[in-house]
């Protein structure tokens, strides 16, 4: 039998297939901002997971055995969540990627070592400060999770909100390891430097991530933030912040403060996530509106397509009657004639602004969005590259790419990208200076 002939390459076919994988691609973006929301929860349980165990531990189980036990199950309860949410997300026509899957396998791997993390937590064999550390670790790799997606987005009113969430998420995850620092501290009963810059650190750095956010969130959720600045809570938390960064070296501190410090933090962190929640459900009725409207412009391809066919346009008419032998030619008066062209030349000029300024528009904010996210991860690089080749924790490291910034009066982007540059030669050569000077 002969094969079916292949379906004929057409305008309308192409034109509406176009539309079709517009309407794609922006089902498999919703589909990916219902990923972020399930990976968002469960950063923000493991957060509260993160903070619990570091209390029970400072105190040596004394404090917060309760709040743990409760938190680990509403915790287990979101991982399984999360691994349904990554079932159906796995397949290339979900819109799977390589980066995607690696990224979800890393989180895997993660989430498979928490029984054996909280097994030690119960036995109370490991310190505060490396169970903070070991979930700290876990939830970095879910937020380049959520970077990802944010990084794939091609739609500009999405892209704006989901470099506000990555900032956001960000901001929050800086907010816990404060609090889990500080209510560590405090458990204690005395101060320590290097808790205590790692604090000052954090605070910074959401300074930093909270002022990207507001930058790129809508003034609604932005007017919010700002209102929730002034809560009698932040008043009592720059308090606790000074009490912590005053303290000496080893100099005795209130341990029951304590649960007064999670109590503001909490609240503050409880704050960023209703904003997270809702900046979430935004960014999906977005893709939902995308989706509705696609639909929609999809119908009238098919109208426009149909009534291009019906009513050809009058310059079509006239060179049919030019070639059609059967007619006589006629004159056409010129005054006529130059009104024809100019409609339709007008008409043209108008469609072609239109299409250009809504094309620059749009890569405008995409362009935006897309550095945005890059200069973000320059300067992770840079500082990762000067942990690795000088053994800096990353407060030191952050601290030496601004302080180059200030001193040489350049855009930390700049001093980032100078840092990725440098050949091993000149670590080593810093090295080499650091082992003279010591």
């Amino acid at each position: 039998m002969p094969e079916p002939a292949a379906a004929a390459l057409s305008v309308s076919s192409l034109v509406l297939r176009a539309r079709q994988l517009e309407i794609d691609a922006v089902r498999h973006l919703a589909s990916r901002a219902a990923l972020v929301d399930v990976v968002g929860q469960l950063i923000e349980g493991l957060q509260r997971e993160r903070g619990a165990s570091g209390v029970y531990l400072a105190s040596k189980g004394q404090r917060f055995a309760d709040v743990r036990a409760r938190t680990v199950g509403e915790v287990v309860a979101l991982e399984a969540r999360l691994r349904d949410e990554f079932t159906e997300h796995v397949e290339p026509a979900q819109g799977a990627t390589a980066k995607a899957l690696s990224l979800m396998a890393w989180a895997l791997l993660g989430l498979d070592s928490l029984p054996a993390l909280r097994s030690q937590i119960d036995k109370q064999a490991m310190t505060a400060h490396d169970s903070i550390a070991a979930f700290s670790h876990l939830i970095a790799g879910l937020i380049e999770l959520v970077f990802h997606v944010a990084d794939a987005a091609g739609l500009p009113s999405v892209s704006r909100q989901l470099v506000a969430l990555v900032h956001l998420v960000q901001a929050q995850e800086e907010a816990g390891q404060e609090r889990a620092m500080g209510a560590l501290l405090f458990a204690s009963g005395q101060g320590s430097e290097a808790h205590q810059q790692r604090v000052l650190h954090l605070i910074d750095a959401q300074e930093r991530s909270l002022g990207a956010f507001a930058e790129f969130a809508d003034p609604a959720l932005r007017a919010r933030w700002e209102q929730l600045q002034l809560a009698p809570g932040t008043a009592q938390l720059e308090r606790l912040r000074r009490t912590l960064g005053v303290a000496r070296p080893g100099a005795a501190l209130d341990s029951n403060q304590s649960d007064t410090w999670f109590e503001v933090c909490t609240e503050r962190i409880t704050a960023l996530w209703q904003l997270q929640v809702d900046l979430v459900q935004r960014l999906r009725d977005d893709c939902a509106a995308h989706i509705v409207q696609a639909q929609q412009d999809l119908q009238d391809s098919k109208g426009l397509l149909r009534g291009l066919r019906e009513n050809p346009p009058q310059r079509t008419h006239a060179v049919d009657r030019f070639f059609d032998i059967a007619v006589a030619p006629t004159a056409v008066a010129p005054a006529a004639a130059e009104a024809q062209r100019a409609e339709g030349a007008s008409s043209l000029l108008e469609l072609l602004r239109d299409q250009s300024a809504r094309m620059a528009s749009m890569e405008a904010e995409l362009e935006t969005a897309r550095r945005t996210l890059n200069e973000r991860k320059v300067i992770e690089r840079a500082k990762g590259v000067l942990m690795a080749r000088l053994g800096m924790n990353e407060e030191v490291a952050f601290r030496v790419l601004q302080k180059t910034s200030m001193d040489q009066n350049r855009r930390l982007l700049d001093v980032a990208e100078a840092t990725l540059s440098l050949p091993d030669l000149a670590f080593a050569h810093s090295d080499r200076k650091g082992d003279r000077a010591g």
